[in-house]
């Protein structure tokens, strides 16, 4: 009772709920909405604070994001590689920044309306999926830390997206009813070719080159390598008698490398910047997901100089550079690192 907590809230049905439900429970909440772009709307995130008749307050990280979440987003495509923001957003910004800011207001706990659960077992604060398999977000979630696990309330975790809804209309929120955003938040129109091609317009990666097969055969060409990712069919604008897909990204020699579909698999990859929130005894044998999308597989993990090296029980399709490679016991986050 009477402990503050800032909720983060975009406006949507996810983090007003969050709010309505922290207030239902008796605790002193300030609504906070991030400002990350030039001409945000900010308007139904206020006018949920107000039915709920709670203060609303705006932080200014305009200039934060653009140097830790969009300039990353635009080198990663540059090098060939394909980043996830989300990740990087939640390591700097929301459990960055956000954290700073609600200390800064006072307050005990920051909570979000992310899908995901923290349970207090054996002494320590520990992430675990939501129990919503379908909406889990625990793995854009791992950068998290012990302690900051301890000050942090994520109270849709237990339900599923249609019990958020009917709760948000038992709630009479304004917003019960919004769509769920589905795009990259940043990028108008969530066309990230064009984003990255008006911050670097002269960027090598933007230049036009060859689609090759594995043995060098140009097959067509593409107007710059960092529109491009591994995995992809569609968009190649090349004939040939079998599926090709993108498999390897040359940068420097403005290649787009394709190949038959089989070839896009893998049993092994390794991973940098390594992030523990719990750190088991390596080598081990975890779960693991490539990617947000994809589903947990079993590997092996172990430690060489500065990196990971994951090897999986079964291969793996499309591994990417850039991506997450997230660890999990069962379903507890462990961890995670970045794919190379």
């Amino acid at each position: 009772m009477n402990k503050k907590v800032v909720v983060a809230m975009s406006g949507g049905v996810d983090s007003s709920l969050t709010a309505a439900l922290l207030l239902e429970r008796g605790f002193d909440v300030f609504g906070v909405t991030m400002l990350l772009s030039e001409g945000q709307y900010t308007s139904d995130a206020q006018n949920v604070c107000r039915h709920l008749g709670i203060s609303h307050h705006v932080a200014d990280f305009r200039k934060i994001f653009r140097a830790e979440v969009e300039n990353y987003f635009v080198a990663e495509y540059l090098r060939g590689r394909t980043p996830n923001p989300c990740v990087r957003c939640n390591r700097e910004i929301k459990f960055g920044a956000l954290f700073d800011f609600a200390n800064d207001l006072g307050a005990d706990f920051l909570a979000t309306g992310h899908y995901a659960r923290i349970i207090f077992d054996d002494g320590c604060f520990k992430l675990k999926k939501a129990a919503d398999v379908k909406k889990d977000q625990s793995y854009v979630l791992y950068n998290l830390t012990a302690e900051k696990l301890s000050r942090i309330i994520l109270p849709l975790g237990d339900f599923s997206k249609v019990e958020t809804r009917s709760l948000a209309e038992k709630f009479n929120l304004p917003v019960a009813n919004k769509p769920d955003s589905q795009e990259i938040c940043f990028v108008p129109n969530d066309d990230y070719k064009n984003f990255i091609a008006n911050r670097e317009p002269s960027a090598q990666a933007l230049q036009a080159g060859n689609i090759v097969d594995s043995n060098g055969k140009v097959l067509g060409n593409h107007s710059g390598v960092a529109n491009y990712t591994i995995g992809q069919r569609k968009g190649l604008g090349i004939a040939a008698p079998q599926p090709l897909y993108v498999t390897k990204i040359d940068v420097a020699n403005k290649k787009v490398v394709v190949d038959t579909n089989d070839k896009l698999f893998t049993e092994n990859l390794t991973a940098r910047d390594a992030h523990w929130i719990y750190k088991p005894a390596l080598p081990a044998t975890l779960q693991a997901k490539i990617r947000y999308g994809a589903k947990f597989s079993t590997c092996t993990v172990s430690e060489e100089k500065n990196s990971l090296k994951v090897t999986f029980s079964e291969p793996q399709r499309a591994i990417t550079p850039g991506q997450s490679i997230v660890f999990y016991d069962n379903d507890e986050v462990l961890g995670g690192a970045i794919i190379d």
